[in-house]
């Protein structure tokens, strides 16, 4: 499989998590009286991963985060060289979801960016007011998990073709956990897209959303194979 193809399934996989699971938020989680909530936001970050991972899977190994695609690198299960292409294409696919995203929400007599537009944050731009300390090591350690169940359940020595079911259930998983710290994020291109549209804060704030991420990726990338040893050739 080409690059080119490769890199276009990670657009198109990273559009749909960002528009599913932010739109969610944004569009759905309190709607009057039918609001989703906290549980249907989580859920809906889940299934967006779940349906891709059998969608694109077999075409880009559905990254669809840079943060994963760090991870997959430092564990030895993704060149490194091939990283630029698959996180340009998970950017500008969470970047185009965010704008059909407000083209949409906007449509809504009311609506304002300063309702956070499904952005991450923290202190005062956290939900539930918490620090700059305890998002970083929310992000860190949700990450790092979120990597060790992609690991693992992609290893050649695990029961094949469930890899997704886990995959999503700890994505919506760690929003049940992180929604309240950070709105969640362990996705770096999911925190740009809509970071742009909010701009100030939002976009002052985003360094965060990269370097958790990444480390808590990287750590996780360094420890699974440090624990499971070598993949049977």
């Amino acid at each position: 499989m080409t690059i080119g193809r490769r890199a276009t399934a990670e657009f198109i996989g990273t559009f749909w998590l960002v528009f599913g699971g932010c739109g969610s938020a944004v569009i759905s989680a309190a709607f009057p009286n039918v609001g989703i909530g906290l549980l249907g936001v989580s859920l809906a970050f889940g299934l967006t991963l779940l349906t891709m991972a059998y969608a694109i899977g077999h075409i880009s190994g559905c990254h669809i985060n840079p943060a994963v695609t760090l991870g997959l690198v430092v564990g030895g299960r993704f060149p490194a060289k091939e990283i630029v292409h698959y996180v340009v294409a998970q950017v500008l696919g969470a970047i185009a979801a965010a704008a059909v995203l407000y083209v949409i929400a906007s449509g809504k007599a009311g609506f304002s960016l300063a309702g956070g537009f499904a952005a991450n944050g923290y202190a005062e731009h956290s939900p539930g007011g918490y620090s700059m300390l305890s998002a970083l090591v929310a992000e860190v350690v949700l990450t790092f998990m979120f990597l060790m169940v992609i690991l693992g359940s992609t290893d050649a020595r695990a029961p094949k073709g469930f890899a997704p079911i886990p995959i999503g259930l700890s994505l919506t998983l760690i929003h049940l956990i992180g929604i309240p710290v950070t709105n969640l994020s362990v996705n770096p291109a999911r925190s740009t897209g809509p970071a742009i549209f909010v701009g100030g804060w939002a976009l002052s704030q985003l360094w965060l959303f990269w370097v958790a991420p990444l480390v808590g990726a990287a750590v996780a990338g360094v420890v699974y194979p440090a624990l499971a040893g070598k993949q049977e050739a």
